[in-house]
């Protein structure tokens, strides 16, 4: 049986270049026989963390539960089946967009943080799917994305939470040139490289 892997698009529009990007990334680990399955967060319900520290407070290695009812919980399934993760935002405002900040806040109960302590400690060290991060933005070089924005530091701390490893990243610029810009051909083979790592 293949190895499964969940994409996380932070993306407004679907067929945009981290949504392209992420898609053939996918379609480089399914060339090697895994399981693909991509998660657009637009199109899940989920509620703003209002910061109540309720999924901090109890010790273990279980992850606390947050008390919203929504799709977390079906997105974080889905994510503990998989073998290795694709999280994909473009720069918006210098960051990761609005809905990519709204799950890795809702993230905090990988975390233990009772009242009284300075700082929470992550619940497990354990590190045991693969990441791979993608983002966009319309400066002229991928590089300025972590340089220059907060959007790798992001995505690395939302696979952090997902107990997730980085093992590659793809980082674009000049993304912003046209409504419908396509993904290189250079940018799509390094893609498919990516993916096919990850299976």
């Amino acid at each position: 049986m293949g190895r499964k892997v969940v994409a996380i698009v932070g993306s407004y529009r679907k067929g945009g270049t981290t949504d392209t990007a992420v898609e053939a990334i996918l379609e480089g680990a399914r060339e090697k026989g895994a399981e693909t399955q991509t998660i657009y967060l637009v199109l899940e319900h989920l509620e703003f963390c209002t910061n109540c520290r309720r999924c901090t407070q109890e010790p273990g290695a279980e992850r606390g539960k947050c008390p919203h009812q929504d799709g977390l919980e079906s997105i974080l399934a889905k994510i503990k089946e998989a073998d290795a993760v694709v999280l994909g935002s473009p720069v918006n405002h210098g960051n990761v967009t609005a809905i990519s900040r709204v799950f890795l806040e809702r993230l905090g109960g990988f975390c233990y943080w009772p009242w009284g302590a300075h700082a929470p400690v992550p619940r497990s060290q354990r590190r045991p799917r693969k990441a791979a991060l993608v983002s966009s933005c319309a400066m002229p070089g991928g590089f300025f994305i972590p340089l220059f924005t907060g959007a790798a530091s992001a995505l690395r701390r939302t696979a952090q939470m997902l107990g997730a490893k980085p093992t590659g990243h793809l980082w674009i610029g000049l993304a912003a040139q046209r409504q419908h810009n396509p993904l290189s051909e250079r940018n799509r083979e390094r893609a498919k490289a990516i993916g096919r790592r990850l299976a």
